[in-house]
């Protein structure tokens, strides 16, 4: 891996706000990490769970059907948590979440949208690069959960498709 995307790596690190970052490619693989390895770091270790737990309250306006007692459970896709019943799509990466091609252009996708397995969703733009989101399945968007311009983090959920 050369210097260059190691860099990007560090930037894309600073810009977030992830505690940590691992990139494989083939055999080599990087790894960056704000608090130290194997030594006790307990502001950081503090600091991590309230970085992953940022992006749910800008989750919380694209869900209008949950009640307060879903919202408050959490969780996955089932029954009585804060996710309507679904095919719950993930983030595949870290980066950042784009709901349409450009700022001046309309999102890729809205709720109640029927789209097509393979039909892109949005961008998650990782070190420079915009990778396109595509539909695991097909049916009818129930929830949109990413905000664009915001961080997502690897496995976050993204969308519901019904």
């Amino acid at each position: 891996m050369d210097l260059r995307k190691i860099k990007k790596l560090i930037d894309l690190l600073e810009e977030s706000n992830l505690a940590e970052i691992e990139i494989k490619e083939g055999e080599e693989s990087v790894r960056l990490s704000r608090t130290p390895v194997g030594g006790y770091a307990p502001a950081p270790m503090v600091a991590a769970p309230v970085h992953v737990a940022a992006p749910a309250p800008a989750a919380a306006p694209s869900m209008p059907m949950s009640s307060p007692t879903e919202a408050s459970t959490g969780g996955t896709a089932k029954p009585g948590n804060a996710l309507p019943d679904g095919h719950v799509q993930r983030a595949p990466m870290v980066g950042t979440y784009y709901a349409s091609p450009s700022p001046d252009k309309p999102a890729f996708v809205s709720v109640g949208q029927q789209v097509k397995a393979g039909e892109t969703l949005a961008i998650i733009e990782a070190m420079k690069m915009f990778n396109p989101i595509e539909a695991e399945v097909s049916g009818t968007v129930v929830a949109i959960l990413g905000e664009s311009g915001n961080p997502v983090e690897f496995d976050q959920p993204l969308f519901v498709i019904a």
